[in-house]
């Protein structure tokens, strides 16, 4: 088995058997990969509050023929006034979600790392969160070449549903909880 470390965002994650769990994680040097959590439903387990969805985390991970497993987890921010606020939770699973629906296992890009990380950061300050959103978006489809770099974008939420070609499950949360943003 071949072990490596990395930093990544947790992007998604569901239980697998009694007490595993299958994460997908955005990583800085491997792009989007899948990853077993051995044990980690078990109350007892030490990284269990590490891997919450969308942690900033360095984590060490062994690979074999299939599915990786981590081995060893730290939390690097867990952006926790993010996590306070309902309106900044749905908007934080919002763009976990697109970059899980508009990346492919494997497929590195710096850009896609750095603008999950950095508007995660932004977040937890930002008062404006419709316009976050939004910009958000242009800036993904414009890093991801699906749209010309300095050009106004009209339909945000179209363009992207376009591009994923299926439907963003919590764009509706985000957009009713940020109507009076």
């Amino acid at each position: 088995m071949r072990t490596y470390s990395d930093e990544g965002i947790v992007l998604a994650r569901r239980n697998f058997g009694e007490a595993d769990r299958i994460l997908s994680i955005y990583s800085k040097s491997h792009g989007r990969i899948s990853a077993i959590a051995k044990g980690i439903r078990r109350t007892t387990s030490k990284k269990r509050g590490h891997l919450e969805v969308f942690s900033f985390i360095k984590f060490q991970m062994a690979e074999g023929h299939g599915i990786g497993i981590l081995t060893e987890v730290e939390t690097l921010n867990g952006f926790e006034k993010v996590r306070k606020d309902l309106k900044k939770v749905s908007l934080a699973y919002f763009f976990t979600e697109v970059i899980g629906k508009i990346t492919h296992e494997r497929e590195r890009n710096d850009g896609i790392f750095e603008l999950i990380l950095n508007y995660l950061e932004r977040l937890q300050f930002e008062t404006r969160l419709k316009s976050l959103r939004l910009k958000f978006i242009a800036d993904l489809l414009t890093i991801t070449g699906f749209w010309p770099k300095g050009k106004i974008l009209l339909n945000p939420d179209e363009k992207l549903e376009e591009v994923v070609e299926r439907s963003i499950n919590s764009i509706r949360v985000g957009r009713k909880v940020l109507c009076d943003s």
